[in-house]
């Protein structure tokens, strides 16, 4: 693949000496490149402060610490939002940010830990391409860059749930408030689960179930109906006539399997107090939750049919793939604000990486620990706790790998606040997807955002 224009003339510029690299599906991790000694990839991040953006050049599979960068630079740096690097990106034809010192001119630091590498792999800005270069080079091109040590490597996903609970309590005594911890017996302080979500979750279980028993449940909870019906009467779904009651949604527009997982989603949702959340902060949960959900139920159907997991239950956990999000800023409010921090500083980090290194356990694990005590469906509680986990094997796991799918898409088709990581062609394979029809799918979600967003502007009310 030829490098970008831009790419190619700030290599000229500067007269670095290369080869070009390729990452192919044989080699999709980070630390899989470093084990095997091939090369230390180099990726880039961007933070600012008062004094403006600087580029901060790190060894792949490592994230920023702000404070020991703070500490030596004596500078108290942020990420840059997403939305300000997407025209960046878009005018020079990348698809990443570029590993190459000065990008758009800008100040370079750099980690200590790649001046002791022999030879270094640059990400070029666009997928799959690297820049090889010697050690040698690579310290001519940053004789005008800070080096520091600023780098930390991103915590490894325990795939294994077994001792979640044991982790999760940990953490609560390690981190939450003295007041919280007192009150801390055996379990943690949430909520039961809803008497929506019971009935809902007995309604599922039962063979002889009928549309009028869902209605009737959904139609207890006013706002809940309420909810239901706008989704149902939104113009994604183009439905013709006037929706009138849950009844009609049902039959007319979204079925009874998808008003049931709808309706279980919105009723979990409201189980959290969000008292540490801003509105913008709820925006972007339901915003997260509606855009996977439908990005996973137009996955789901372009898969044929002998081959095509539960829909109901692929449907639910992509609703319900960010429940971690409501569950940290419920047991660890004062953290809050950190993690975001953190996590706007390493775009191409997952959350849960971050929660892992800075508390110990991700939202991830505690989501998933509490679907488990709550009796949800085993599919959705291995849906949340390996949906970062594209190695995961188990007879579920093509829950998670859809999600991991769906949101990497989103990601890469700029939706959200993270980057998007490489999904190896062996998944896709492995699901039965089409890797084309899959991204084609996402960009008909996209387009249909002013919808989307009407729709999730309804659930957070």
């Amino acid at each position: 693949m030829p490098l970008p224009a831009s790419i190619q003339e700030l290599l000229d510029t500067q007269k670095v000496t290369y080869n070009i690299a390729q990452m192919d599906d044989r080699i999709t991790s980070l630390a899989l490149v470093q084990q095997q000694q091939q090369a230390c990839l180099v990726q880039s991040i961007l933070l600012q402060d008062a004094q403006g953006r600087v580029q901060v050049l790190l060894p792949g599979g490592s994230m920023v610490d702000l404070d020991a960068l703070q500490q030596q630079t004596g500078r108290h740096f942020e990420g840059v939002n997403i939305e300000e690097l997407k025209p960046l990106m878009k005018e020079g034809e990348l698809s990443c940010v570029p590993a190459l010192p000065r990008w758009q001119g800008m100040p370079t630091i750099v980690d200590a830990a790649l001046l002791k590498q022999k030879k270094l792999w640059l990400y070029a800005g666009t997928d799959g391409s690297m820049l090889e270069i010697a050690q040698q080079d690579f310290a001519s091109i940053i004789t005008s860059s800070d080096v520091v040590d600023c780098a930390t490597p991103i915590p490894q996903f325990v795939t294994d749930a077994r001792g979640d609970e044991e982790k999760i309590l940990d953490s609560v005594k390690r981190f939450t408030q003295k007041r919280i911890r007192q009150r801390l017996d055996e379990t943690l302080e949430l909520p039961p689960l809803p008497e929506t979500a019971q009935r809902i979750i007995k309604l599922r279980a039962d063979p002889n179930a009928d549309i009028n028993d869902l209605a009737n449940i959904v139609e207890i909870d006013p706002s809940l109906a309420a909810q239901v019906v706008s989704w149902a009467a939104s113009p994604y779904y183009s439905a013709p006539g006037k929706i009138k009651s849950v009844h009609d949604a049902i039959v007319r527009v979204l079925g009874f399997d998808m008003v049931l997982n709808l309706a279980l989603g919105l009723a979990l949702g409201r189980t959290m107090s969000m008292r540490s959340l801003t509105p913008a902060h709820i925006d972007e949960y339901w915003r997260g939750a509606v855009y996977t959900a439908a990005a996973v139920e137009g996955l789901v159907t372009s898969i044929g049919r002998e081959s095509r997991p539960s829909f109901g239950m692929a449907y639910l956990s992509g609703l319900l793939n960010n429940f971690g999000y409501l569950v940290m800023a419920e047991i660890f409010p004062p953290y809050w604000s950190n993690i975001e921090r953190v996590c706007k500083a390493n775009p191409h980090v997952p959350m849960a990486s971050v929660e892992q290194h800075l508390l110990g356990v991700t939202g991830n694990q505690v989501a998933s620990w509490l679907m488990d005590n709550w009796n949800m469906p085993q599919e959705v509680v291995v849906a949340l706790r390996q949906q970062h986990n594209a190695e995961y094997v188990d007879e579920y796991a093509v829950y998670a790998k859809l999600v991991h799918i769906a949101q990497n898409l989103l990601a890469g088709a700029g939706f959200g606040k993270t980057l998007a990581r490489p999904i190896p062609e062996r998944l896709f394979e492995e699901l039965q997807l089409d890797r084309e029809t899959a991204k084609v799918t996402i960009d008909n979600i996209l387009e249909s955002g002013e919808d989307l967003d009407a729709i999730a502007e309804k659930m957070r009310g």
